[in-house]
């Protein structure tokens, strides 16, 4: 099978990870970075206060997504762009934690994804004094981009995970993970979200 993935990458109003404001996607094929994808989310009703921390980090404002697409109204775009790929997000926990909160907040269904971390994989594949996003991508020559843009994001975290692929030339994401002694996870509603702290990757 080849490698074949979407990496995404949200950003959150407040330290509720049902209060999705943006979202980065970017689709690899064949181990290449075929299609990238971004938008502002106005946050699910009861989760939408920006704090100011976060807004810090991001630099969206409540006024930015006055006008953007509601949760509901945007996960058929996130589907379509997804499809049924595995999910690959650095410190996935988190943006997993985003996808079901959200769709709970909204009523919506979230699909069972497959799942993936690059934080994970990094620490496995690469021995560095951090692993945040900016200097695992380094490792994987992926440099100067906008830490914290959604869009962005993903792509860095798609390179990791091509990066490290092509280290121990393996040929997609299963493989990928056995060889670093990690699990590609699924998403399953039966099972409570731990609600996490604002991850800062």
């Amino acid at each position: 099978m080849p490698l074949d993935f979407t990496a995404i990458d949200f950003e959150t109003a407040n330290s509720s990870s049902a209060s999705a404001c943006a979202v980065g996607l970017a689709r690899v094929r064949g181990g290449q970075v075929v299609a990238t994808a971004g938008w502002l989310i106005r946050p699910p009703a009861g989760h939408d206060r920006f704090f100011e921390l976060n807004v810090q980090i991001h630099g969206i404002h409540p006024e930015d997504v006055l006008d953007a697409p509601t949760w509901s109204d945007q996960l058929d775009d996130f589907a379509a762009f997804a499809g049924a790929d595995v999910l690959v997000a650095h410190n996935a926990g988190f943006d997993m934690a985003v996808l079901r909160r959200a769709c709970e907040a909204t009523g919506d269904v979230c699909p069972p994804y497959r799942y993936f971390c690059s934080l994970q994989l990094a620490r496995k594949a690469y021995d560095l004094p951090s692993y945040r996003l900016p200097s695992a991508a380094a490792a994987a020559g992926f440099t100067d981009f906008a830490h914290h843009d959604a869009a962005a994001d993903a792509l860095a975290c798609a390179h990791i995970v091509i990066d490290a692929a092509t280290r121990c030339r393996a040929d997609d994401i299963d493989a990928l993970a056995r060889t670093h002694a990690l699990r590609v996870k699924t998403i399953d509603p039966a099972v409570p979200v731990q609600e996490p702290v604002f991850a800062v990757a």
